[in-house]
């Protein structure tokens, strides 16, 4: 494939968003959450494991540990009983019980609304906090998990594109250039999405895929 020039990759960028946006039309987060303080915890509960296994444990969780103050105080062996099927579940209970604690001591048990404030708690790191930002709170986010890192490489919507271990950050910071604020967690949901649907890391289904005439690194 010839160098694309930066102005080629900015209007084919738009013009496969574009695509995307017609099929994932509302896109949305995949946690289960009806306060800032669920979806917080059940993105670091994520780690490791899917979104669907999380909404298994997290309606038992809630009910039994709804404030930051009831989770902080919990027992560490009945929270890693109630999220056991995640797997790595004694690391999790602690992480979930010293954010908790965190929450409570230093913000009231509410959760922040900032970046430089969120990853400053136990397990919160820019990826948890952009999901937290974006979906809870409606701040811009642009959450990059390893399905968003696999469909942005495979487009080379990124200049590391040939990268085995990319930069969550240095992604973030150069796909939002790219688009406007207000995009970026929908932008980032649609990623997602297509990455579990259509852009499997083991053997995309490219003869489905709405961006397969534009794809660089598409099979048909």
């Amino acid at each position: 494939m010839p160098r694309e020039s930066k102005r080629a990759l900015h209007a084919r960028m738009h013009e496969e968003y574009a695509l995307l946006c017609e099929e994932i039309p509302e896109p949305k987060c995949a946690l289960d959450f009806s306060t800032p303080l669920q979806l917080l915890i059940a993105t670091v509960l994520s780690a490791q494991t899917t979104d669907k296994r999380v909404n298994t444990v997290t309606p038992t969780l809630f009910s039994e540990y709804p404030s930051a103050a009831d989770l902080a105080a919990a027992s560490p062996e009945r929270v890693e009983d109630i999220i056991h099927p995640l797997g790595f579940y004694r690391s999790k209970s602690a992480h979930i019980i010293a954010l908790a604690d965190q929450l409570q001591e230093r913000f009231d048990g509410v959760v922040p609304r900032t970046m430089e404030e969120l990853v400053t708690l136990p397990g919160v790191g820019r990826k948890t906090a952009n999901v937290v930002l974006g979906n809870a709170f409606g701040v811009p986010g642009f959450p990059v998990d390893t399905h968003v890192m696999r469909v942005t490489g495979r487009l080379r919507w990124r200049s590391d594109w040939r990268s085995t271990h990319p930069d969550p950050v240095r992604i973030e910071q150069e796909i939002t250039r790219c688009f406007p604020p207000e995009e970026w967690t929908d932008l980032s949901h649609r990623l997602i999405l297509h990455g579990r649907a259509i852009c499997h890391a083991r053997k995309p289904d490219c003869a489905n895929c709405p961006l397969n005439g534009t794809c660089p690194s598409s099979e048909v």
